[in-house]
């Protein structure tokens, strides 16, 4: 009869051996028939929303033992409750991944109270989009009295500009143009999702909002094409679009070295357009696995065909470059960050 003492220790054991044989599991064997879960923390209709089930689509193919991907629209409580989700409770093991709205991570940078999670610790997969080919514009209905962005600048000319909740880059570009600039807006927050947005200027509850030229292109066609909207700025680019030739950049607005400065602090998610990310903490295998297929998967013929059929900017860079632009934002100049949290603070 054994002992308790000897009850325990092959307890202890047969807990190791399970260990060293889920440890000893393969990428392809932990994979296969397994559903991952791609979450989309935004509602439907929008840039993410598109591009997050485009990924579904197509990345299974690509990661060893071919697991199925179910997108699943989680928008109650953002991108930011996501990352900290990430960072502090959801499985490490691989089974989770998402895309995630771009301006979430600089707000641990920012110093946001709520922002739990290190964005350098998290399983960076990388970004559809580097924004080669996109422009995000500060539009108006054509409609209105502004024809150009100096008209804004004029006594009597201002514009409602919708936007969505804080984290949100039209949120924050809203809110620039009007405080650093000095732009005759205002702006209307709590917007849930680009539909949102889009629908409230069609019916004039706004006269504006900020948003992606492939995104209107994509999501919102018959507005971009009708020319029923008027385009004054385009940020998150050096010089203009070529669709875009006679609409200002930002950066052209100022030559005030701290507001350049701020602009490209608040334009660098831009250049991670559409980023993808697991939990921190993932068994190394599994997280190289994925961002392997990732690459793969953004060179694929098919997935390039779909996106274009979904009149998507392509453009993309890998988990390493994410990091790369998060490790940039976290060295700027903490009056620069100063700065451009007291305009992102303001909400009308």
């Amino acid at each position: 009869m054994r002992s308790a003492s000897q009850i325990t220790a092959i307890a202890l054991w047969s807990s190791l051996a399970l260990s060293a044989s889920a440890g000893a599991q393969s990428v392809e064997q932990f994979y296969q028939g397994r559903t991952v879960t791609l979450v989309i923390p935004t509602a439907t209709g929008g840039i993410n929303d598109l591009s997050g089930r485009l990924v579904a689509r197509h990345i299974g193919r690509f990661i060893p033992g071919q697991p199925t991907v179910a997108p699943e629209n989680r928008p109650a409580n953002g991108g930011l409750g996501l990352l900290n989700d990430f960072a502090m409770r959801a499985p490490r093991d691989g089974s989770v991944i998402a895309v995630i709205q771009r301006a979430v991570p600089l707000l641990a940078i920012q110093g946001d109270p709520q922002a739990k999670f290190d964005p350098q610790a998290l399983t960076w997969l990388g970004s559809l989009s580097s924004f080669a080919d996109d422009a995000y514009m500060l539009i108006v209905n054509a409609t209105h009295p502004a024809k150009t962005v100096d008209d804004l600048r004029k006594p009597g000319i201002t514009a409602r500009i919708g936007a969505d909740i804080p984290g949100n880059t039209n949120l924050t570009f809203a809110l620039i143009p009007k405080i650093a600039f000095g732009l005759n807006l205002t702006v209307v927050d709590g917007y849930v999702g680009a539909a949102a947005l889009s629908e409230a200027q069609r019916k004039n509850e706004v006269d504006g909002q900020v948003i992606g030229l492939v995104s209107i292109s994509a999501n919102q066609s018959a507005m971009w094409t009708s020319r029923s909207v008027r385009p004054l700025i385009q940020f998150g680019r050096t010089t203009r679009h070529p669709q875009l030739p006679d609409v200002p950049t930002g950066r052209e607005l100022t030559r005030d070295p701290k507001l350049l400065a701020l602009l490209e602090f608040a334009e660098l998610p831009f250049f991670m357009a559409l980023p993808f990310v697991a939990p921190s903490g993932l068994p190394l295998e599994r997280a190289a696995a994925l961002q392997k297929a990732f690459v793969a998967m953004s060179q694929d013929p098919a997935f390039l065909d779909d996106a274009r059929k979904a009149k998507l900017d392509i453009s993309p860079i890998d988990g390493d470059a994410v990091r790369a632009l998060l490790a940039r934002a976290a060295a700027t100049p903490k009056d620069v960050v100063t700065h451009y949290n007291e305009i992102s603070a303001l909400k009308k």
